[in-house]
């Protein structure tokens, strides 16, 4: 293969070496980077500044031409709240159902999903039976569609059901799990920590291998516990680990959008609709689409995604250097 590969190789330094020197480039590797920079650029800094645009405009038009310019209005709209504790007290309503249920949907999603993800990677990390299989179990739903997962579950929890059948078949009663507020958001939690779950315990299951053996043998040695060596060896070590999950696991539970909607539809009423799904009904769903709070409301988002993850950055970085 490279005796194949140096002749083709030879021929194309020809042409390089001469396009350096002609425009007199002393570190050629940008010319290699740009193509990369132009499309990173056209598909992600270009799109940015589009939603900043449409987030100062307004009317329902979709081109900026016809978009008037008012400045921070979307964005005034959106924060006019007499309490921000009570929706109903704002003026755009729907959006803070939406805030709040976000806010508490990552909070257990993230709290639950973290928790458990690391009991599985510590338990898969331990010499059992069949360790391969269970991890392959454990990361299965990771490899679903968002979507297919929520139709799965909905089929489990539909009126006509297999978990109400199940139910009905053991002489219990049945329940609508998805027309009641609470259980409709409990099982929205549990069906996106289900979906998820998996691709954690895999990050933490590597955290786990890395942390040297000889340590836990000197623990052994020294006759510690096994609470004390987790507690001291385990989580200390981790803890980098642990970080970048908490950052990947609370920016995921923010954007969650495909599994709720497409399991509830946001309902009933707005039990279940989250921020994402706000800006995707305003901005695209809806009659006329207002692109200027949709716009406004995902620039919110970012900003609040933003500083959770340089809080999260700080708090680590603290915690190392202390």
């Amino acid at each position: 293969m490279l005796m194949i590969l140096e002749p083709i190789m030879r021929v194309i330094e020809v042409p390089m070496k001469f396009l350096q020197t002609a425009l007199r480039l002393k570190n050629p590797a940008w010319l290699f980077l740009f193509p990369n920079l132009v499309l990173f650029g056209l598909f992600a800094f270009l799109p940015i500044l589009v939603n900043v645009a449409y987030a100062l405009t307004g009317s329902d038009g979709i081109l900026l031409s016809d978009r008037p310019y008012v400045g921070m209005q979307n964005f005034t709209d959106l924060m006019a709240c007499e309490s921000y504790l009570d929706p109903n007290s704002c003026k755009d309503d729907l959006f803070w159902r939406a805030v709040w249920n976000t806010v508490w949907f990552t909070t257990l999603q993230v709290g639950l999903m973290v928790g458990f993800a690391l009991i599985t990677a510590l338990i898969l990390n331990r010499d059992i039976r069949a360790r391969g299989f269970f991890r392959a179990v454990f990361f299965f739903p990771v490899l679903l569609s968002p979507v297919v997962v929520a139709l799965i579950w909905k089929w489990i929890l539909q009126r006509e059901g297999i978990l109400n059948a199940w139910l009905d078949g053991l002489g219990l009663e049945t329940f609508n799990w998805l027309l009641d507020r609470d259980w409709a958001f409990g099982w929205s939690v549990f069906l996106s920590i289900w979906a998820h779950m998996g691709f954690y315990t895999l990050i933490l299951l590597a955290g786990l291998q890395a942390i040297p053996r000889d340590v836990y043998e000197a623990a052994m040695m020294d006759r510690a516990s096994p609470w004390r060596a987790f507690r001291r060896i385990t989580l200390p070590l981790l803890m980098p680990t642990m970080l970048v999950v908490l950052v990947l696991a609370t920016i995921k539970g923010v954007q969650t959008f495909e599994e709720v909607y497409a399991f509830t539809g946001g309902g009933p009423g707005s039990a279940t609709t989250l921020i994402i799904q706000y800006v995707y009904e305003t901005g695209f769903a809806g009659a006329p689409r207002l692109f200027g709070p949709a716009a406004a409301a995902s620039l919110l988002l970012a900003f609040v995604l933003v500083v959770l993850t340089v809080i999260q950055l700080w708090l680590n970085r603290k915690n190392v250097d202390g």
